[in-house]
């Protein structure tokens, strides 16, 4: 058994006494078995902490060390009805593919079933109100009941393993009911069918599995995503390093062998793979990984460095501060598995109503078989209202009132360039009134552009844009975007540090800084008129130019804040970059609360200060300093420019140039949970009317399917209103001629 096995090489020993292991929990269906093992382990003597990700299904427990074992904490979850082994990342993937495979087996089975099933009970209910024999409808039944029995058992086990597991440990879920009901549908469609009955409910059962398959897979399939992609940092870390001996000789040694105090060397083109001070050299580092900023930072002795930062032009000595454990990228992990293993903490809206649902149908139906027999009535009579008020509560309706409006939802968002990465977000999203933005790449562009490029002779700025084809350095590449003739010149000599030089047309041509381009004159000029703009020199020949690099605001930036605002919504800005770049950007968009040069934690801080206030808010952002964030608020959203482990923290991706998605992502969300109230009060509305005509004997099994169905189709007929265009008008774009857009920044 599985209290057998050692899991003492899996703990991790800690300075401070404590023990930690993480363990990855099978038999999760809801999140509600969040609380269930939290508290369940919180009761053993000696342990510190228990947090449960719902979306890996991570455990990550502390106790003090030599109070209890691990052996101790496998058995009280054992006890509790769940199943662990330690946490590995790549086997919990391999074992999340197994499931998805096996979930869409399941789903093609009701589907096939279904399918075939249906086209026997039309032939059924055509033929009995017309000349069918009862010798051919008892084989179509006979034929129904050898095509749903085998295919419910296969398909429908997802959801008896679940139901089991849920009343094995003495709870119920959403599940349970479910499962009774189509066990008891199935059970009446039997016996009806050995007493040659009209009516069978074979294909209302196969096709409830299949819709509901339908969304179990569609959820595991979003959440499969998020875990493959956001498992680890480990892509942007710098495995190895350059450790620099006490004799001076340079050798490479892992990353986790370094420690406090040690030299490493960082050469030109490498991933910094330390925390660090600079002990000697000079160079350009890019933190727009780590801390957002975009602008390349000059780096010399006593410049604190991050590791995942991109050193450039210059050879670096770093005396190491932190190496691992304890980096920057250390407490970005950190911040961003705390942050989600929060998140998940959400309880859907359908769990919440499905917590009371479910006693209440149990009961409701074991009264009706009490009163009935009290009344006098057989035991068959009774049974058979019993099962009725069961069939006729089957939450159907119930079931699929949140799942199909996710899906027209999540197809209105699609259309409107929205990719929805988490379920409940339609839930979330629907609350928002505070929405926080990143400055770099989220309210600007993602790529650099020559802002004066309209000031600029065509000829030379082509010219310009075909030499920047062959030089390496960021602001020169967005030089090169606008070059119509992609062929580089010929003979073109690249100074480190300076720029690029050819001779072009029998004249030499220069594109970089002022001082090798002989511009210092027109440059200090350019910089005196906008100072949030990096400056290109070009020069060619006699002719002197310079180009204004930045990152502009995104085309409809100003109009989709302005109408956020109108509407109520307070909006705010939160970025890593420096604060005079962030600045002109607030002035710009008319944001008052903003901050500049926050760092992960500072972000997740001011996010908790809001929260506080009770507010709920959507975090827009893309860097990788954002994804903690991004994981620790309401609700969240990133550009498809953003990192990959960003776009996994966020709920949903929007793609273009335009923040309207933004804006139209918060008013389908809106219309979808509306939707998805009036969907759940018309299953309590059904069930109000349906189960007194029930309970005293006036529906048959026949009119309680057919109730059941009406209510489905009723659910599923208001879901499709998701489909319609959002109200509101729509966001048109900045004109580029206006004089705002000209005061754009960094």
């Amino acid at each position: 058994m599985a209290e057998t096995l050692d899991l003492s090489i899996y703990v991790r020993r800690q300075d401070d006494g404590t023990a930690h292991l993480d363990l990855a929990i099978e038999g999760i269906d809801c999140a509600a078995c969040i609380d269930e093992i939290e508290n369940g382990l919180c009761q053993l003597p000696g342990i510190v902490d228990a947090r449960l990700n719902y979306t890996n299904h991570r455990l990550a427990v502390e106790w003090q060390d030599g109070k209890l074992s691990s052996a101790k904490v496998v058995e009280e979850l054992q006890r509790l009805g769940y199943r662990a082994h330690p946490f590995q990342p790549r086997l919990m993937e391999e074992e999340e593919a197994r499931r998805a495979q096996w979930l869409l087996k399941c789903l093609a089975v009701a589907g096939f079933a279904s399918m075939n099933i249906m086209l026997l009970a039309v032939s059924v209910w055509s033929g009995n109100v017309t000349d069918i024999t009862p010798e051919i409808r008892d084989f179509f039944h006979w034929l129904a009941a050898l095509i749903a029995l085998p295919a419910v058992a296969y398909a429908g086990q997802p959801f008896f393993k679940s139901a089991l597991n849920a009343l094995r440990n003495r709870r119920t879920n959403m599940d349970v009911p479910i499962v009774i009901g189509i066990l008891l549908a199935l059970t009446l469609s039997v016996i009806e069918t050995i007493n040659s009955a009209e009516h069978t409910y074979f294909d209302s059962v196969v096709m409830l599995l299949f819709f509901l398959l339908c969304g179990r897979y569609l959820d595991q399939a979003m959440r499969r995503k998020t875990r493959t992609v956001a498992s680890n940092l480990a892509s942007f870390r710098a495995e190895v390093a350059h450790k620099i001996e006490d004799n001076g000789e340079v050798v490479l040694v892992p990353t986790a062998a370094l420690k406090a105090g040690d030299r490493v060397l960082v050469r030109p083109g490498e991933r910094v793979a330390v925390d660090g001070i600079v002990m000697s050299g000079t160079s350009e580092i890019d933190e727009s990984l780590v801390t957002g900023e975009t602008a390349h930072r000059a780096a010399g002795v006593e410049s604190r460095i991050y590791a995942g930062s991109m050193n450039y032009n210059g050879t670096l000595t770093l005396r190491v501060t932190a190496a691992g454990k304890g980096t920057l990228l250390d407490e970005v992990e950190r911040l961003l598995e705390n942050a989600a293993a929060a998140k998940s903490r959400y309880v859907q809206l359908v769990d919440r109503v499905a917590k009371v649902y479910a006693p209440v149908v149990h009961t409701a139906a074991a009264l009706t078989a009490i009163a009935w027999i009290a009344s006098g009535a057989s035991a068959h009579d009774a049974l058979i209202t019993a099962i009725s008020v069961l069939i006729i509560t089957c939450p159907c309706a119930l079931a699929l009132a949140v799942p199909v409006v996710q899906v027209v939802a999540s197809g209105a968002l699609f259309r409107a360039g929205v990719f929805l990465n988490a379920g409940d977000a339609f839930e979330r999203l629907a609350k928002v009134d505070t929405i926080v933005f990143d400055k770099t790449g989220t309210l600007t562009l993602p790529s650099m552009s020559v802002v004066n490029a309209g000031d600029l002779e065509p000829a030379l700025l082509q010219a310009a844009s075909r030499l920047a084809l062959a030089s390496h350095h960021p602001l020169a590449a967005a030089v090169a975007r606008m070059a119509r003739d992609r062929r580089p010149f010929e003979d073109v000599i690249e100074e480190p540090g300076q720029g690029v030089r050819a001779i072009v047309e029998g004249s030499e041509m220069r594109l970089g800084s002022p001082v090798f381009c002989g511009a210092e004159g027109i440059a200090q000029e350019a910089a005196s008129c906008d100072s949030t703009a990096s400056i290109i020199a070009l020069s060619w020949g006699e002719r002197r130019a310079v180009l204004l690099v930045r990152q502009a605001l995104r085309p409809d930036a100003v109009a989709v804040v302005k109408e956020l605002r109108q509407r109520g919504f307070d909006c705010r800005i939160l970025s890593g970059d420096r604060s005079e770049a962030v600045a002109p950007i607030a002035a710009v968009l008319g944001i008052n609360k903003w901050r500049g040069g926050c760092k992960p934690a500072e972000k997740i801080e001011a996010l908790e200060a809001l929260k506080a206030e009770g507010r709920k808010v959507l975090m827009v952002g893309d860097g990788l300093n954002d994804a903690p964030a991004l994981a620790a608020a309401h609700v969240s959203l990133s550009p498809i420019s953003a990192a990959d482990l960003t776009q996994a923290q966020a709920d949903a991706v929007f793609l273009g140039d335009g923040l309207e998605p933004v804006q139209k992502t918060i008013e389908i969300a809106r219309r979808a949970h509306k939707l998805m109230r009036q969907n759940l009060g018309i299953a309590l509305v059904y069930n109000l009317i349906a189960v007194p005509l029930a309970f005293f004997g006036y529906v048959t099994p026949l009119i309680a399917a057919l109730a059941m169905s009406g209510s489905s189709t009723i659910v599923t007929l208001n879901a499709l209103r998701a489909r319609s265009r959002a109200d509101g008008a729509p966001v048109e774009p900045a004109n580029p001629a206006d004089p705002v857009p000209a005061l754009q920044g960094a």
